[in-house]
């Protein structure tokens, strides 16, 4: 018998499947090719099986799971379904779709109900052109908004919610030597998900909600700019019930995977008018704009039009300063 290189001779083994009974899954984390699953008072460590092909798994997910769900040291089991999603929360790295980075699409977690957009009141100071893009995403997502105010110690909240007022916007204030129960009402019995830029106190916050998380807690540097102290989201249990997934600190929140007619869903408060507008308008320099009109009416806020038109022109590239 001719034996060809690297060819072992003994016999092959044919591996039957399995028929292991699949378990209900929620996906806590992602890392590398391995999926953190909490199943029941358990956390599982799994892999993707091949069937699922290219179908990717992010945190949020709920999924069915097989093999060893012992959760023991060592243990490995399989994900071999992924349940349809509710929701799914995306972003982009640019605003632009015909850039690279504008297409390159990144999805941070499946299945939220609650986009928590936690902004700092000072140091940093709060940047409404951001939280105005966690607004486009998470409408254009169905998920629901709520604005959570920290440092609440350092400075009052009336610029922010004068900026808002028109918007009907939920909000909490966090204060570092008070309660939070307010937060902790709003998130309880919920998957909610945390954005917010390096520095506002995202990861204290979550540290605080959740006293197992053991979450970094990074310095605020003297210009006002945090540091990147978490690197991946993951969802943690409450206390009081529910998740709250913490999610990387960003220094942008790109919005090119919404469609440009979906970005005025955003902003509520300018949305009617548009009905007084020509059927091809296009909110920017069309004459005759009912956005103009409603300004101008006094009905809303002029730095809200402004937003919103300076997130509609960065769609198509335009260089007009960023909010």
């Amino acid at each position: 018998m001719r034996i060809r290189p690297g060819r072992s001779t003994r016999p092959r083994t044919r591996i039957r499947p399995t028929h292991d009974t699949a378990l209900d899954g929620f996906v806590v984390a992602v890392d590398r090719g391995r999926y953190t699953c909490a199943i029941g008072d358990r956390v599982v460590t799994a892999m993707r099986a091949r069937e699922l092909g290219r179908r990717g798994v992010v945190v949020g997910d709920r999924v069915a799971v097989v093999g060893d769900t012992s959760g023991d040291e060592g243990s490995l089991a399989r994900i071999v379904r992924i349940d349809d999603r509710a929701s799914i929360l995306r972003r982009s790295a640019d605003d632009d779709e015909n850039t690279v980075e504008g297409r390159q699409e990144r999805v941070i977690v499946a299945n939220a109900e609650q986009l928590v957009i936690v902004s700092a009141l000072a140091d940093p100071p709060p940047r409404t052109g951001f939280i105005d893009r966690c607004l486009v995403a998470a409408y254009d997502a169905d998920i629901e908004p709520l604005l959570c105010l920290t440092k609440a110690d350092l400075a009052g909240p009336e610029e922010v919610l004068a900026y808002y007022a028109d918007l009907d916007l939920p909000y909490v204030l966090c204060h570092p030597d008070r309660p939070l129960d307010e937060l902790i009402e709003a998130l309880r019995s919920r998957l909610s998900c945390l954005v917010g830029h390096s520095g506002v106190g995202k990861s204290t916050l979550v540290n605080r909600l959740s006293p197992d998380a053991d979450r970094a807690v990074g310095v605020v540097s003297a210009i006002g700019k945090g540091r990147h102290t978490s690197t991946s989201a993951v969802a943690l249990p409450l206390p009081g019930g529910g998740w709250v997934v913490d999610t990387p600190g960003v220094r942008s929140f790109g919005i090119a995977h919404v469609d440009p007619e979906n970005v005025l869903h955003g902003f509520l408060d300018l949305l009617p008018a548009s009905v007084n507008c020509s059927p091809n308008c296009d909110h920017l320099t069309t004459p005759g704009c009912g956005l103009d009109a409603l300004v101008a009416a006094g009905g809303a806020d002029p730095r809200r039009l402004t937003s919103y038109r300076r997130l509609l022109s960065s769609r198509t590239g335009d260089t007009r300063p960023s909010a």
